[in-house]
C-alpha cells in the first residue's frame, strides 16, 4: 500500500506537469485521471486504462451529443448520469465511468463545443491515463523474496506437523493443539495470492512456477488433514506406530530440503514390505489399529505422489517432498 502511493503521487505529478505543458486548462484534473489509473500489478493497470480511456470516449460522445441538443444546463448533467452510465456499462468499460464524468464535466464548464476543446480532452485523457501506465510499467516491486519466505514459512510449518504425528504414533497419549495445521493453510493462500500478483506484473512472459508450488502445498494440506483423521484412530501404542512414526521424523527433515530426495518413499515402501511379513493380528483392536496404521501409509503414498507430479524444470527451487 505504501508503495502504490508513491507510484500515485509520482504519476499525479508527473500528469498535472505535461498537462500544464501541454496548455491545458485546469491542468490539475490530469493528476485526477492518473489516480484513478494507478493500480496494483501491471495486467491490471493495463485493463483498467484501457477500461477507462475507452469507457471516457464513449462518455464524451454522448456528453457532447447532449449539449449539442440541449444546451450547457445542470440537468443535462443528470441526464448524462441517466443516458450516458447505462451505456459505458453496456459497452463493458463500467470501470471507466468516473474517468468519464470526469471529462463530460470538463466539457460542460467550458461550456463550448469546438474540435479544439474535445481534442483538448482526450489529450486530457492520454497524458493522465498514460502517466499512471507508464509508472506502473517502469517499476514493480519484486516479490521474490517474499514468496520464497512464505515457502520457508510453509515448509517449516509441516515439518513441525509431521514430528507432531510421529510423536503420536509413539505415544497415543501425546496431545497437540493442531496450530500449525491452521497456520500452514493461512500462510499457503498467502503464498498462492502472492504468486497471482507477480503473475499479474509479467505483461509478457509468465512464469507459473510460484502458483504451481502453492497448489502443490494446498493439495498435500487436504493429503496431511485425512492423515490426521487416521491418525486419530490409532489409540493403542504399537511397535507398528514406532516403526511409521520414523517416516514422519525423516519426512519432518525431507520437506525442508531443496530437492525432492525420494528417502521418505524407500522407508515408505520397505516398511510396507516389513508390514505384509509380520502375522495377522490376534485381536480386534490390534486389527483396528494396524489398519488405520496400513492406511495412513498409504495417505502418505499420495501425499509423496503430489509433489512428484507437481515436479517441473521451471520451479525456481527444485519442489520439496
Amino acid at each position: 500500500m505504501g508503495f502504490r502511493i508513491i507510484k500515485t503521487a509520482a504519476a499525479t505529478l508527473l500528469s498535472i506537469l505535461l498537462a500544464a505543458a501541454a496548455g491545458i486548462p485546469n491542468a490539475q484534473s490530469a493528476g485526477l485521471l492518473a489516480i484513478l489509473g494507478v493500480e496494483v500489478t501491471r495486467k491490471r493497470s493495463l485493463k483498467t486504462i484501457s477500461a477507462r480511456f475507452f469507457a471516457s470516449l464513449v462518455g464524451l460522445a454522448c456528453g457532447t451529443l447532449l449539449f449539442w441538443l440541449l444546451g450547457f444546463h445542470y440537468w443535462v448533467l443528470g441526464l448524462f448520469v441517466l443516458l450516458g452510465f447505462p451505456l459505458i456499462v453496456k459497452t463493458g468499460f463500467k470501470e471507466g465511468i468516473v474517468t468519464s464524468s470526469v471529462i463530460v464535466f470538463r466539457v460542460f464548464g467550458q461550456a463550448e463545443l469546438s474540435l479544439h476543446i474535445l481534442l483538448q480532452q482526450v489529450l486530457l485523457l492520454v497524458i493522465g491515463l498514460g502517466s499512471a501506465g507508464l509508472v506502473n510499467l517502469v517499476y514493480m516491486p519484486k516479490t521474490e523474496g517474499l514468496m520464497y519466505g512464505i515457502r520457508q514459512e510453509v515448509d517449516g510449518l509441516f515439518a513441525v506437523i509431521f514430528r507432531q504425528m510421529a510423536a503420536t504414533l509413539r505415544d497415543p497419549g501425546h496431545v497437540w493443539d493442531g496450530r500449525e495445521l491452521l497456520l500452514a493453510q493461512k500462510t499457503i493462500e498467502q503464498g498462492l495470492a502472492a504468486a497471482a500478483r507477480e503473475m499479474e506484473n509479467a505483461v509478457i512472459r509468465h512464469d507459473e512456477a510460484w502458483n504451481v508450488y502453492f497448489y502443490m502445498r494446498r493439495e498435500q494440506l487436504e493429503s496431511v488433514q485425512n492423515m490426521l483423521q487416521l491418525l486419530s484412530q490409532v489409540y493403542r501404542h504399537m511397535p507398528h506406530g514406532d516403526m511409521t512414526a520414523e517416516l514422519f521424523e525423516q519426512l519432518s527433515g525431507d520437506v525442508v530440503e531443496e530437492a525432492y530426495t525420494g528417502r521418505t518413499e524407500m522407508l515408505l515402501n520397505r516398511l510396507e514390505q516389513e508390514f505384509r511379513g509380520m502375522e495377522l493380528p490376534g485381536t480386534r483392536e490390534e486389527f483396528e489399529v494396524r489398519s488405520a496404521i496400513l492406511q495412513l501409509c498409504r495417505e502418505l503414498a499420495l501425499y509423496l505422489k503430489i509433489a512428484k507430479d507437481y515436479k517441473a524444470p521451471v520451479m525456481p527451487r527444485r519442489v520439496r517432498s
